[in-house]
């Protein structure tokens, strides 16, 4: 069977073993390119897994999985180019990498797939997208989708889209959190115990994210289901309005996805 290597074994990057191996990926079909002896020790004893150089892990493997930070990318390119072929497979991982960055950098003919995970993948809930590069075929991308499979949702776009996707599902269990974290602060401030507020918001978030998946019916729809004219839900959407929390969004978005824009230019 084909070898995995994931170069890369920080939270995301293990994150992505494990899923691999929940999914049922022979651990011997797996490789892992680790630096620091420590870690490296860690991860072998807990997964079973090889851990070896970028440069050796990149020679022997079919598809490279490379789960590094943005401003690390050129370093490990130059480090794993000399092993790299036609017809290998490189996932790249790093917010804001183009693929036109790492063809730039690898041999012609190598594969490049660009993805933009998040971190609910820890809980094989993430939602991935990737994009091809221009050597890229469809037994490729399939390689790469089912990758990310294991961790969760895939869904295929056109790399123009990316830095948009990184705004909204990249960064948006930032969101998330901070919204509720304010409703359990607000919950305090009311007078409830804060493991009280904490349980009533994580319980209502994950049953309207429950609804909204299970149902297919529009926000708007289960919106307006919860609020009476004249009701408590009413007073409350007329301060959040008020307060323009709806633009406050789309400009924290805009913002996100300009950063995203300026890593890929190296800013």
């Amino acid at each position: 069977m084909p070898q995995t290597a994931i170069i890369g074994a920080g939270v995301m990057g293990e994150t992505l073993l494990l899923g691999l191996v929940r999914a049922g990926r022979r651990v011997d079909n797996l490789l892992v390119g680790e630096k620091r002896p420590e870690r490296a020790r860690e991860l072998e004893e807990q997964y079973g897994v090889a851990v070896v150089s970028n440069a050796e892990a990149a020679r022997k493997a079919d598809t490279v999985a490379l789960v590094v930070k943005p401003q690390d990318m050129a370093a490990v390119l130059d480090e794993i180019a000399g092993e790299l072929r036609p017809g290998q497979l490189l996932v790249s991982l790093a917010a804001g990498i183009t693929t036109a960055f790492i063809e730039s950098r690898v041999p012609e003919g190598v594969a490049v797939v660009r993805v933009m995970p998040n971190t609910p993948a820890l809980v094989d809930e993430g939602m991935a997208a990737i994009s091809p590069g221009s050597h890229c075929d469809d037994g490729h991308l399939a390689e790469a989708e089912s990758l990310m499979a294991s961790t969760g949702k895939v869904l295929r776009i056109p790399e123009r889209q990316m830095d948009a996707v990184t705004a909204i599902s990249g960064s948006g269990p930032a969101y998330i959190f901070f919204v509720v974290e304010s409703m359990i602060e607000a919950g305090v401030h009311l007078g409830l115990p804060r493991a009280t507020a904490t349980e009533l918001v994580i319980q209502t978030l994950y049953g309207s994210a429950t609804m909204l998946r299970e149902t297919g019916t529009h926000p708007v729809v289960l919106r307006e289901q919860v609020t009476s004219p004249g009701g408590t839900t009413a007073s409350a959407l007329r301060e959040l309005e008020i307060h323009k929390v709806r633009a406050a969004f789309l400009a924290a978005m805009e913002a996100a996805r300009n950063r995203s824009r300026e890593l890929a230019e190296g800013v």
